[in-house]
């Protein structure tokens, strides 16, 4: 993943939605943060792995949006595009993530190291993906109760670490479906911003 590019990317929408918004001089973090813990819970809940009360405990599959070709009127997939709504609310969380750690000045600690989450595909999730889960949003909420600087910037980085995880073992993303995916939504919170969103 380009992450360089990603952190680009979202601090440029940051600024649209605060100038548009007439946000300036705000402190917004605690809003990031409510923003970025309701969107781990849509993920949780398009991923379906904890519903241990349903026989329904996978993710919906990719799938084409479809349209009707005017030509020779079938049913044709439009312009290749595929949903797949586990990854669209997995790079909505990202769009938070980033914004945290630009604000708080923590984006050198969002390099994970390649073995890290290899080692996390090889051995597996500790206590599987609720484990994960549930330890990644400990972190995530220490990340911003702690009152050390460094032991929040420890918790973050543990927590983006656990979440890359989760996307990459647990559901077996790839970085660069990863990277695309966040670079379309932030694309489509640029066209909604543009819309009166």
């Amino acid at each position: 993943m380009n992450l360089e590019k990603m952190f680009e990317m979202q601090a440029e929408l940051d600024r649209r939605i605060i100038k548009e918004k007439g946000l300036e001089g705000q402190d917004l973090l605690p809003n990031t943060y409510v923003a970025l813990i309701t969107e781990l819970g849509e993920f949780a809940n398009e991923g379906r792995w904890f519903k241990h009360w349903s026989n329904n405990q996978e993710p919906e599959q990719p799938k084409y949006n479809w349209m009707m070709n005017k030509d020779d009127l079938e049913w044709k997939p439009e312009y290749g595009y595929k949903s797949y709504p586990l990854l669209e609310e997995y790079a909505d969380c990202i769009h938070f993530f980033l914004s945290i750690a630009i604000k708080k000045g923590w984006k050198e600690d969002m390099h994970i190291p390649e073995e890290v989450i290899e080692n996390f595909k090889e051995e597996g999730l500790d206590g599987g993906l609720t484990g994960a889960f549930l330890e990644m949003q400990w972190s995530v909420l220490n990340s911003r109760m702690f009152k050390s600087e460094d032991s929040k910037k420890q918790h973050f980085r543990v927590a983006w670490g656990l979440f890359l995880a989760i996307g990459i073992a647990g559901f077996g993303f790839t970085p660069e479906q990863i990277e695309k995916a966040y670079m379309d939504k932030n694309a489509v919170n640029h066209k909604r911003q543009q819309e009166g969103y």
